[in-house]
């Protein structure tokens, strides 16, 4: 019945809670509610917009629970039938009491980067009328979703099939054009990303053409595309609620000098990122291999963000890759690489690639060529 529902799953949403029941920052606890809908998913494949999920930390493992109200019965029993279900409106409220049942003076992690000080205010004195206590956790679950299974790994890789493809199609037709608008080439993405079978796009396609592509962020407008003008495309689709990211920057016409001199710089810094990705490579360090090359090239001041981020049920998730990034890259993280050059009031370069990180090496899950093209 529900579309989103994925069987390459089925089982890894159990190994999931295990990780993080057995994690370190559970360790002190008695049992941690999740609230944020991205890891309510993660953790139990549950797709509804009312939801958490209970996850015991010790030998109360049988008492998992996931927590809806009765609009998706139907859907939580089929998303998520290999844990016990709860039905009630303020699921954390209702999964704290069920904790103080079970456990009485029990310690409950909560997620202290999602809820509002209000929020959790309210429940905190709801737990301590049951006589147990609360304890903000930051990114417990966020940091396992780091590292990728299987399974995502194959939706973020058909994922990015659907963007090439459709990018693909789009150049064939001659719909990347002069006399074409923003707007116009990002609509046609979009629909040819529907057409292949993506469930939603990523984010808002980005077309930017002439000095518009100088904006990292331009939002698509009317805006005619010219003759000369660099052309930059970032764009994504989405599958079973994994994300893609690709940035892709054509030239209308012959290029000039120096397009082709920013394009070739921004080329051999993506290189010089990819390569740089490796299980244990420090984010700084990467983002620091790149940047090298455009810094080194006299354009540093023209490249005002950090290298890539993680890309899964979000589209910009853990591990961020930048100057001031702390921590090392896992094996299974699904990073972009995305240098650029803009030069305010003529145009800018991005070229942005997503990959997987293993120990033999990284993997492309984008495979677009990444030569300069002129339409």
């Amino acid at each position: 019945m529900f579309n989103n529902v994925d069987m390459r799953f089925s089982g890894a949403h159990g190994v999931r809670r295990s990780r993080l029941a057995g994690s370190d920052l559970l360790s002190g606890v008695d049992a941690m509610v999740v609230s944020d809908l991205d890891n309510v998913r993660y953790l139990s494949g549950f797709t509804g917009s009312n939801a958490a999920v209970l996850v015991w930390s010790g030998a109360e493992r049988d008492a998992d629970r996931i927590c809806t109200d009765g609009r998706y019965s139907t859907q939580v029993a089929e998303q998520s039938p290999d844990v016990e279900a709860h039905i009630a409106r303020d699921c954390p409220a209702a999964l704290i009491a069920l904790v103080a049942d079970r456990v009485p003076g029990a310690r409950i992690a909560v997620e202290g980067h999602v809820l509002t000080v209000a929020a959790f205010e309210k429940l905190s004195q709801a737990a301590a009328d049951r006589g147990v206590t609360l304890h903000p956790f930051v990114d417990a679950v966020e940091g396992l979703r780091i590292r990728k299974d299987d399974g995502e790994v194959e939706l973020i890789t058909s994922a990015c099939g659907i963007g090439d493809d459709a990018l693909a199609a789009l150049v064939e037709r001659g719909a990347i054009a002069p006399g074409r608008t923003e707007r116009q080439v990002a609509r046609d993405l979009e629909w040819a990303m529907f057409e292949r079978g993506a469930d939603a796009i990523a984010f808002e396609t980005i077309v930017a053409a002439g000095a518009g592509s100088a904006i990292p962020h331009h939002r698509p407008t009317d805006a005619v595309l010219t003759d000369g003008d660099l052309v930059k495309i970032d764009f994504g689709a989405v599958v079973s609620g994994y994300h893609s990211d690709m940035t892709r920057t054509f030239v209308l016409g012959e290029p000039q000098e120096w397009q082709r001199e920013i394009y070739d710089i921004v080329a051999t810094a993506q290189q010089a990122g990819r390569d740089a990705l490796a299980v244990g490579a420090d984010l700084a360090g990467i983002d620091a291999a790149a940047r090298a090359v455009i810094t080194d090239a006299g354009y540093g001041d023209h490249y005002v963000h950090g290298l890539g981020h993680g890309v899964g049920l979000q589209i910009h998730e853990a591990p961020g890759i930048g100057a001031a990034a702390s921590g090392t890259l896992p094996d299974g993280a699904t990073v972009t690489v995305e240098p650029g050059i803009y030069l305010p009031g003529r145009g800018g370069v991005r070229i942005e690639d997503t990959l997987v990180v293993t120990d033999a090496g990284p993997r492309s899950l984008t495979t677009t060529h990444r030569a300069l093209r002129a339409l």
